[in-house]
């Protein structure tokens, strides 16, 4: 079989790396073709298109870069249309993923189209599952509450368990010594503040110093960024400055497990940050006030932000965001999560849930598993 898949971000490549690895030990002829990155590379995929030359986040980003993101769609349709593959599999990323689903289905007609990671639609943009009806064929989901939104709309889904779990379940560094990790990174024996503040340059540029700031005041700890994968190290020195401060590229999750609490940016990480126990404060800084705060929550279909409390139904980790998200805000709540508090036990108790609602392990083995049956049983191209 012939597989394109298509992510525009970081965590989309991860998963779709792990999709393609899965896919491949169920169809050992498989053949696969993407838009995405270096992982699905690496993973086995032909790259046509690198996601950090789509990556345009806001109406603003998008509206500045018009010509290349047009571009950019007319390059993958027209690359679909000349490799002609047995079926496309969409990774999230929404704005561009739903323009190549509607075209494989209007224009190349006998090519299914499946969704792994379902866009954001029962927070916001809800209409969007018209759309989801008329041109994906089947939606993979990788979060358990996503099953009962889209069984009211009379879509049947089907919830192959979340890729996170895997993910972490898989490093071989869950056990290991903190000297080793510091040591690596040139770090002190304090204590580490993990800081997440997103992978895309205007979240870091909004989100990293008020984060720097709010958690500088703790005397005896080291603040340590996650760096972002394709985000240049000189970029945090302009945030970093003269202060003492470390930037770790690629072991977002060696340092979760080394650090006494994080600040996350919503996100995926808020969900990886729970599975490994980390205490954390969710972060999300936007221009506004009190009125736009109340215009962001009308806008969203869904009581929170962060995957973590939207899983468990509850507050588990406290959101800070839009006008909430200040320094002292984010102190008040830190504080209490470096030491041994009932909110860090309540905190932990809320981590316990989530992770019995998730699930085990296999999310890319069924997902894949769940593709090839589909393929097989009629869905390729006549």
């Amino acid at each position: 079989m012939k597989y394109y898949l298509i992510a525009g971000e970081a965590s989309g490549d991860l998963h779709a790396s792990n999709l393609i690895s899965a896919l491949r030990k169920q169809d050992t002829e498989a053949e696969f073709r993407c838009f995405g990155g270096d992982l699905m590379q690496q993973a086995g995929a032909v790259l046509v298109k690198h996601y950090r030359d789509m990556a345009y986040m806001g109406f603003v980003a998008v509206l500045a870069n018009l010509n290349k993101v047009l571009n950019n769609i007319r390059m993958c349709k027209e690359d679909i249309r000349r490799y002609r593959p047995d079926v496309v599999i969409l990774v999230d990323y929404p704005g561009f993923n739903m323009k190549i689903a509607k075209f494989v289905k209007t224009e190349l007609r006998n090519i299914p189209v499946y969704y792994y990671i379902s866009p954001k639609i029962w927070a916001w943009k809800e209409y969007r599952i018209r759309s989801i009806k008329k041109y994906v064929d089947r939606m993979l989901c990788i979060l358990p509450f996503e099953v009962e939104f889209y069984r009211k709309h009379g879509y049947p889904v089907v919830y192959v368990g979340n890729p996170t779990v895997d993910e972490l379940a898989e490093k071989s560094h869950t056990k290991e010594p903190p000297e080793q990790f510091r040591r690596e990174c040139g770090l002190s024996d304090c204590p580490i503040i993990a800081l997440l503040a997103g992978s895309r340059k205007q979240e870091i540029r909004d989100n990293l110093p008020g984060m720097i700031e709010a958690a500088s005041i703790f005397d005896g700890y080291q603040l340590v960024i996650a760096g972002a994968p394709g985000i240049d190290p000189s970029y945090y020195a302009g945030f970093i400055g003269d202060r003492p401060v470390t930037v770790v590229f690629g072991k977002t999750y060696r340092l979760l497990l080394q650090s006494e609490a994080a600040l996350v940016t919503s996100g995926t990480a808020t969900l990886e940050a729970a599975i490994l126990k980390v205490p954390q404060v969710v972060c999300y800084r936007m221009s506004g006030n009190k009125i736009v705060y109340r215009l962001f929550k009308r806008i969203l279909s869904v009581r929170y932000v962060s995957l973590v409390n939207l899983i468990a139904d509850r507050e588990v980790v406290r959101e800070l965001l839009v006008h909430l998200f200040t320094v002292e805000n984010i102190r008040k709540e830190l504080a209490p999560l470096l030491i041994d508090s009932e909110t860090r036990r309540e905190m932990q108790k809320g981590y316990a849930f989530v992770a019995g609602r998730l699930g085990g392990t296999g999310a890319a083995d069924r997902a894949a598993g769940e593709i090839v049956r589909m393929l097989s049983e009629g869905w390729k191209k006549s």
